[in-house]
């Protein structure tokens, strides 16, 4: 639970430190966007619940996947295959900012960031 904590301490001084950047900002607004309209998706189209449909808009952007769920439908097949084209670009460069904003807020501190933490 400690190394959990310690993560998302880290995560979050990223994701504050990236912040400062207007590219982040809009990759903010645009990962937010991407995320709401999959979930808005799901949950109309295929009735998953919303956290349901939150949770797969993730693991299908972040390639991660999931067996427990998957779109039923034609229709949600078809936007599923567009709506991870349309994405997975969004997505990454979310991630790649905040993982910067973690090594940019280590080395400000004066310390390089533990790469087996």
């Amino acid at each position: 639970m400690i190394s959990f904590a310690l993560t998302l301490k880290r995560m979050l001084t990223g994701l504050i430190h990236a912040f400062k950047e207007k590219n982040f900002r809009t990759l903010f607004i645009l990962t937010v966007m991407i995320l709401l309209s999959g979930t808005l998706f799901y949950y109309r189209v295929e009735h998953f619940t919303v956290i349901d449909a939150l949770f797969f808009s993730v693991m299908t952007l972040t390639t991660v996947g999931t067996a427990e769920l998957a779109p039923h439908s034609d229709m949600g097949k078809l936007f599923t295959i567009v709506y991870t084209f349309a994405g997975i670009g969004i997505i990454f460069g979310f991630i790649y900012y905040i993982a910067r904003g973690i090594h940019a807020s280590s080395a400000s501190r004066g310390k390089r960031p533990d790469p087996d933490a």
